[in-house]
Formats: structure tokens, C-alpha cells, sequence
């Protein structure tokens, strides 16, 4: 009979020697088992069960394996193989399918094999930005509502986790689901209306992806590569660097810490004193100071959340991008105008396609500041929404969603959703399916002719003619003559053009109209429904020109009169 190890352990002569051999056995154990998880064939997380391929375009399938390893995928009638390379990477690409809701398995084998279970064909569209894509279903309008009624099998839902990096990542997590009342109240209500309109319209499967960060700029959203060719990216790297350089966390965090201890102080000495006020006389507790924040690690930090959050899904089958951020570019605006377009150049670049890319406008918000009732004020909000709709205008297959009709004066959050994903939608279904029965944007500002004392404007996207939504004259026009001084003006509507004017302006060289960031009583919309876009005919300098780095942004300054 075999002794017991602890039998064989005492008797033996010489312990050191089999604790030593123990060890490296072990130890060599480790090395094979790391060696051969390594040598599995993986796939990224966005490959997973419930996912939904692109259909009619050369899809990509990726992963790794060991090196030299031959992969084979199946899926229907498909089956293509592909070596690693020396790093152990592959990929291969699937031919053209057409749109399919049933359900199949994708068959990725190697030395061990994959099964990818429940997909589906169809279309699928990225969905990005900062707070108001983040925001979920569960946060918008009629939310119980709307996850109740959610049934909709066909429509998968894959939600980038928010991770931050330095670097390009080859992987992200998260994981596909079906938009049922059990998973769509955590998904972006933009991204998930937006998807079930297509879905009801094109009656194929659609697969949204959000990768979306509350807050944050779209520098973080852009490759370092591409932002190093912008010259008005320089200073911005460059303060970011050195903020990098500076970076002393204990420093800062035993600073933190005495301002914190502080304010606790503040608060706790109010506390005291309110106890023995009464309600109308209490006092208001001091604000929590904020934690520093490691420049390396915020999602501020230019190029981040492209390395973390879209890296990891190029170069995945798209058929396009959906994409609602600006609000904390707003006091950079101007610099907004080149930044926009770089991105979106920049990821079409990195997916080697130029697919369909379409912005939603800032919708009107009062930004807690009083309604003004002077014409002429410079307002970041209204040259932030000009830069965006230049980009729509000045780039292929991009299109803007205008929704100034929408919008909360005290809440940069609106909460109707539901429309947003709908006009977005609109420009998808015109644009990339053919269905261009209707209209689908809101008028834009093509040109203007000054006429004696008036200036005539003319726009795209009439549609059936132009009209006010409360039957009323147009308004939230301005106008000006060559001093700059601008004065609330008359407006009419001929046809497809409105005409503008103000008695104590004889001879008019500029009109702008919805110029705030609450444009009060702005009524101008197409016969569709659909509300023009804020524009200016001016060429007077912005008041965001030169405000280019986050590190020294202000509240920006009425501008000199010369022009650019």
C-alpha cells in the first residue's frame, strides 16, 4: 500500500531536497499552464454571444491564438482560415450577407474551439458622445413606459465599459443583450430610440454599441496621432504634458486632504449654527472641494477614451456613427470647428471606411444664467452648435439633428430622448437606406442678399415650405449694420426664404438668428415639423477665437470688430 504524502514526507532522508523539487515542479506546471492559455484561440469581448454582424459589406473577425496557429470561422455557408502571426494575432474576413434574424452560431476553432451563439444580421451603428448619449432609458422621458414596452429581440444593445488609457487597447468589456424590459433601462436612451425606429422602419436585426462618457471632450475621443497634426491641438498637448510632468500624487493628496478636513469643519460649524436658526434664515453649506485628479488617468486627457473605448472595436462592420457631445467643448468652440471634423476623419481612417457619421445639435439650455433681453451678447452654446452644424454641412455623409425645439432651461439633460433618436434616424433612413419620402432635417442656412434696408435669407431642407411653430411672425432674429451693433429685428416668410429687418438699421450687413443658448421664443421650422438650425451671415470674429487648451479657458470676451 502507497504511503500517505505526509507519511512519505517524514521518512524521507533528506526534506529540503523534495520541498526544492516540489517547488520546481510546480513552478514549471504554472509556466506549461500559462503557455498553453496563451495558446487558445480568444476573441475580443464585442465578439460574443448575441452580437449582430453587418450586413451587406466584408466583415472582420479577429483574435488571438499561438503563433503559427491555423484559425478556421464558420458561419452559414462560410468557412475561411487564417494563420497567426508571430505575436499570435489573426484575422479574417467574411464575404458580403444579407440581413438575417435567425439566430445563428459563429464556429471559431483553433486548438480549442469557440461558439458564438444567437447571432443575427443586420445593421450596426456606433453610438458616442458625452452625457446626453450616456444618458439611459431609465433616465428619460416616459422611462416606465418605455422599458415596459420593450420587446425587441432583434435589437441588440453592447455597452462599452468606461475605462480610460494611455495607450490603444486591443479589448474593452462588455457584453451584448437584447433590448427587452430587463436590459434596456441601463442602455443610452438616444442610442436605443434611435435603433428602434430603424428596426421598425427597415425591419432587419440592429446592433448599437455605446461607447459614451459623461463630460468629457471629444480631444479624449480623438487618436494622439491624429490630434499631433493639428496645429491648434499644439498647446493644448503641450499644457497637458506638462500637467503629466507636474503630477505629485501624495502632494496633492495630503493637500487635498487639509482643504477637505476644512470644509468639514465649514459644514460641521454651519450645522451648529442652523440648529438655532430659523428656516428662512439658515445658511447654505459651502460645496464639497473635488479630489485631485491624476492627469493619466481622468478622461479628460487628450486621446483616452479612444484608446480605451473605441480602440478596442476597430476595425468591427459598421454601417455608421451616431454622436451627441460639445457641451464641454463649449468655451472652446471655435477650436471645435477643426476638432469635430478631425475626429471623425480620424476614425474613419482607423476603420479604413467612410461610413455615415451624424451629429446631434446642443439643444437649447439656459445654462442657469437669466433669459437676456439684449441682442448681440457672445454666446459660447450658439458658436459651439455652429461648429457642429459647419461639420455636417462641410463633410461627407455626415447630417445634424437639430433639436433647439426641445430643450430645458435648467436642464442640460432633456429629457425627451425619444425625438432625438428619431431625427437622428430621419437622416440615417434618407441618407443610407433610401427612404427619403419626407424631409428629414430642419431648415439650414444656405445664403442671404442684402436688399436696401432688408437682408433676404435663403435655406436648404424646406421641405414643404417654411412656417412657425405657434402661427406667429418668425423671431429671434438679430440684425446689424457695419458697426456691429446688433438690435432685435422684423422677419417674414416668402416662400421658401424669410426676409429681415429693423427700422433703426438702414443698411444691414448681418442677421442671425436663435443666437443664445435659450434663443427665447425661436419658432422657425419647416412644414415637417423639424426647427431650423441657429445661424449667423456675419463674418465678425467669434468670441471662442484663441481659446484653444482646457487649461486656460475662460468665460470668453465680446470680441474686436475686424473681421478674420
Amino acid at each position: 500500500m502507497t504511503a500517505p504524502c505526509s507519511d512519505i514526507w517524514l521518512t524521507c532522508p533528506d526534506p529540503p531536497l523534495i520541498r526544492q523539487f516540489t517547488m520546481k515542479y510546480a513552478i514549471i506546471c504554472l509556466l506549461l499552464l500559462a503557455t498553453s492559455l496563451q495558446a487558445e484561440v480568444k476573441l475580443p469581448a464585442i465578439f460574443s454571444d448575441g452580437m449582430v454582424l453587418q450586413q451587406a459589406q466584408l466583415v472582420r473577425i479577429w483574435g488571438t491564438a499561438e503563433a503559427g496557429e491555423d484559425v478556421k470561422v464558420t458561419f452559414g455557408d462560410q468557412s475561411h482560415s487564417s494563420l497567426t502571426d508571430q505575436t499570435g494575432k489573426w484575422s479574417l474576413t467574411l464575404n458580403p450577407m444579407n440581413a438575417n434574424a435567425q439566430p445563428a452560431d459563429l464556429v471559431v476553432a483553433g486548438k480549442n474551439t469557440i461558439t458564438l451563439k444567437n447571432v443575427l444580421v443586420g445593421e450596426v451603428w456606433v453610438c458616442s458622445g458625452q452625457s446626453n448619449m450616456q444618458w439611459t432609458v431609465q433616465q428619460a422621458g416616459k422611462a416606465q413606459e418605455e422599458i415596459a414596452a420593450a420587446n425587441h429581440p432583434q435589437i441588440r444593445m453592447f455597452n462599452v465599459e468606461r475605462s480610460p488609457s494611455m495607450t490603444p487597447q486591443s479589448d474593452c468589456k462588455g457584453a451584448w443583450k437584447e433590448a427587452t424590459s430587463a436590459n434596456v433601462g441601463n442602455f443610452s436612451a438616444v442610442g436605443y430610440f434611435f435603433g428602434r425606429h430603424l428596426h421598425q422602419v427597415l425591419k432587419v436585426p440592429v446592433g448599437l454599441i455605446n461607447t459614451s462618457w459623461g463630460g468629457t471632450r471629444v480631444e479624449a475621443w480623438t487618436s494622439r496621432e491624429a490630434l499631433e497634426e493639428r496645429p491648434c491641438a499644439a498647446e493644448m498637448l503641450t499644457d497637458w504634458k506638462d500637467a503629466v510632468a507636474k503630477w505629485d500624487g501624495p502632494k496633492e493628496l495630503a493637500a487635498f486632504d487639509k482643504v477637505k478636513a476644512d470644509w468639514q469643519a465649514q459644514v460641521q460649524k454651519i450645522d451648529t449654527e442652523n440648529a438655532k436658526l430659523p428656516a428662512n434664515q439658515k445658511k447654505t453649506k459651502p460645496q464639497a472641494p473635488r479630489p485631485p485628479e491624476d492627469p493619466t488617468k481622468t478622461p479628460h486627457h487628450p486621446a483616452v477614451l479612444f484608446n480605451g473605448m473605441v480602440a478596442p472595436l476597430i476595425p468591427y462592420a459598421i454601417k455608421g456613427v451616431i454622436w451627441y457631445q460639445g457641451e464641454s467643448n463649449q468655451r472652446r468652440a471655435f477650436q471645435y470647428q477643426e476638432l469635430l471634423p478631425t475626429m471623425i476623419n480620424d476614425w474613419r481612417k482607423q476603420w479604413v471606411d467612410a461610413f455615415s457619421f451624424y451629429i446631434v445639435q446642443l439643444a437649447n439650455f439656459g445654462n442657469g444664467k437669466p433669459v437676456t433681453t439684449e441682442p448681440g451678447i457672445p454666446d459660447t452654446w450658439a458658436e459651439l452648435q455652429e461648429a457642429q452644424t459647419l461639420t455636417a454641412q462641410t463633410l461627407d455623409k455626415c447630417g445634424i439633428a437639430i433639436i433647439n425645439d426641445i430643450g430645458e432651461q435648467n436642464d442640460i439633460h432633456p429629457k425627451n430622448k425619444q425625438e432625438v433618436g428619431r431625427r437622428l434616424a430621419l437622416w440615417a433612413l434618407a441618407q443610407d437606406y433610401g427612404k427619403s419620402g419626407a424631409e428629414y432635417c430642419g431648415p439650414l442656412y444656405l445664403s442671404s442678399v442684402v436688399q436696401g434696408d432688408k437682408i433676404r435669407i435663403q435655406f436648404t431642407h424646406t421641405g414643404s415650405g417654411l412656417k412657425t411653430r405657434d402661427g406667429g411672425e418668425p423671431k429671434s432674429f438679430q440684425i446689424a449694420g457695419a458697426d456691429q451693433k446688433w438690435l432685435w429685428a422684423k422677419a417674414k416668410i416668402e416662400g421658401s426664404e424669410v426676409v429681415v429687418w429693423s427700422d433703426a438699421v438702414q443698411q444691414p450687413i448681418g442677421v442671425r438668428y436663435a443666437w443664445a443658448s435659450w434663443p427665447e421664443g425661436a419658432n422657425l421650422m419647416n412644414a415637417e415639423g423639424l426647427p431650423a438650425s441657429c445661424f449667423r451671415t456675419d463674418d465678425f470674429l467669434p468670441s471662442t477665437l484663441g481659446v484653444v487648451s482646457p487649461f486656460k479657458e475662460a468665460t470668453p470676451a465680446k470680441p474686436a470688430t475686424a473681421k478674420p
